[in-house]
């Protein structure tokens, strides 16, 4: 599946609509059977493709029967959204019907329930017409959501149905009484991201967080983040000693460490200097998330030049160790380095959930699971967390799904970060809907990741804009904040904000309780 496929073309729809006079509650039946049909079969063919054997003998990738019925509500999702569904909608609303619009988590039985109470005001015989589903039969989306996220995350809180995520900075390491603060506060589940640090001190964290939960009798899971291959600027030599690089400037980015013999530009060399050979002249790059902007100009033998098309007007600082994206360069890396192996052999062992970077296809998942088997012999379900963070990667969502979650318990991370950069900030604004919406149908948790309550987090002081934002987040499972000097009191505030929320919305679906403003 493409993100072309998810962008539907209205051309190819199968139904003509606006030949048909829907006010009709006949002809509306007769149009959503007609649907009904087609997302049967074409439902059964996409997960047959899943279950039936892969290539070169490999066993299907749905092992686990608690995903089964899943994977079959997300194939007839997919199916069912290959199709324009707005005119039918608009001609459902007036009949008091559901307008299909929070159908994610029971396609079949949504549909079922349409039909069949159109049956019965056009007063057509129960025999050709589906089953009603039964209340139970309705529900059970939501169920097989809250139990795989409970797989993921632990038990559900008794006041807040959101988990809060925290990345741990290194003083989790020494400083108990900050961990146990934030437990209290009411963090559920933490992150060690493995970039930083080293397996003693992730250890001393990890320890503290489970000397906290025996004190707090609260709950909290250890996430485990593996680097991956990410390109970062390394070392930066800066030409007549200047410190911010402007628009319209030169930077030589390297193989090798860089060296003054270029006076005119600034210097950089890659951490992965393999990447460097995959470029081609007008390749766009992009540097510290977003903050400096520049474009291939030529390539040479020590690497390439970059011209530098964004910067602030005052001019950015190029500082080392901050990360390199080339969103419209398909680059060739595996997602496990060797020393994501290394850290394998700690984490297998010590962590609840394995986060994994850079993953982009069901091979990508496949090989983290084959590695995890190697130091677990005994079977042990521990979770994965996908990043979704390319192009790729969101084209072959589905495949990660069911590769992963066919297996062992998963969720999805929306790392907006650098998805932003490598599909266009406009294009995440949407995309981060539709990933909500195709990991609900797949009853898969989704972690709403980067910059939440940023400045709350580094300042002390929230942006209106965050706060808007942090609202949002309570249609996931779990949102993450990063780490800070004001990281405590943003876990305090955000479970106040997700508290008042869930009492307005639920996912999709708007809580109507009684307002008392007016």
């Amino acid at each position: 599946m493409t993100i072309s496929t998810l962008e539907h073309n209205q051309e190819e729809d199968t139904f003509d609509y606006l030949a048909l006079d829907l006010s009709n509650p006949c002809v509306l039946l007769n149009t959503l059977q007609k649907l009904r049909q087609v997302v049967v079969q074409e439902g059964q063919d996409i997960f047959y493709q899943w279950r039936s054997r892969q290539r070169c003998g490999a066993i299907s990738r749905i092992q686990r029967q608690e995903f089964l019925s899943s994977g079959l509500n997300l194939a007839h999702y997919m199916a069912l959204r290959r199709h324009d569904l707005r005119p039918l909608q608009a001609t459902l609303i007036p009949w008091g019907l559901s307008s299909l619009g929070r159908l994610e988590a029971r396609v079949m039985p949504n549909l079922d329930a349409v039909i069949a109470t159109l049956g019965a005001i056009c007063q057509v015989s129960s025999a050709s017409l589906p089953i009603r589903p039964s209340i139970g039969a309705f529900l059970e989306g939501d169920r097989l959501l809250h139990q795989h996220t409970e797989d993921v995350f632990g038990q559900t809180l008794a006041h807040r149905r959101v988990r809060i995520m925290v990345t741990l900075p290194m003083e989790a390491a020494s400083h108990y009484e900050f961990v146990r603060d934030l437990l209290q506060r009411g963090t559920n589940c933490v992150r060690i991201n493995c970039a930083h640090d080293h397996a003693n001190l992730w250890e001393a964290m990890i320890g503290n967080v489970r000397l906290a939960e025996k004190e707090t009798g609260n709950s909290c899971k250890v996430l485990m983040d593996l680097a991956g291959p990410k390109p970062r600027i390394g070392l930066v030599m800066t030409p007549n000693q200047k410190h911010r690089i402007f628009q319209g400037e030169c930077l030589v980015l390297t193989r090798d460490m860089p060296s003054m013999t270029n006076a005119k530009c600034f210097q950089a060399n890659c951490t992965l200097p393999g990447v460097l050979d995959q470029l081609q002249v007008g390749a766009t790059a992009w540097i510290d998330d977003g903050r400096i902007g520049a474009r291939v100009e030529s390539l040479t033998d020590q690497g390439v030049i970059l011209r530098i098309t964004h910067a602030s007007l005052k001019g950015s600082k190029l500082l080392p160790d901050k990360g390199l994206n080339f969103p419209d360069t398909d680059l060739q890396l595996s997602p496990l380095t060797d020393k994501d192996r290394e850290d394998l052999d700690f984490v297998a062992t010590h962590a609840d959930i394995v986060g994994y970077s850079f993953v982009q296809s069901a091979n990508d998942i496949k090989l983290l699971q084959q590695e995890l088997a190697n130091r677990m012999p005994q079977k042990s379900e521990i979770a994965i967390v996908a990043k979704i963070e390319t192009p790729q990667a969101v084209s072959n969502l589905p495949e990660l799904i069911v590769q992963a979650a066919g297996q062992q318990p998963f969720a999805v991370m929306i790392a907006r970060g650098d998805l932003a950069i490598a599909i266009g900030y406009q294009r995440l604004a949407e995309m981060q809907e539709e990933i909500l919406w195709l990991c609900e149908a797949a009853h898969i948790p989704v972690i709403w990741a980067t910059q939440v309550l940023e400045n709350l987090v580094k300042k002390g002081i929230p942006s209106r804009a965050e706060m808007t934002d942090a609202a949002m987040a309570e249609r996931a499972e779990c949102v993450m904040l990063n780490k800070g000097p004001f990281v405590a009191e943003a876990v305090t505030i955000l479970d106040d904000v997700l508290t008042r929320m869930q009492t307005h919305q639920l996912k999709k679906t708007p809580q109507l309780r009684a307002l008392h403003s007016w």
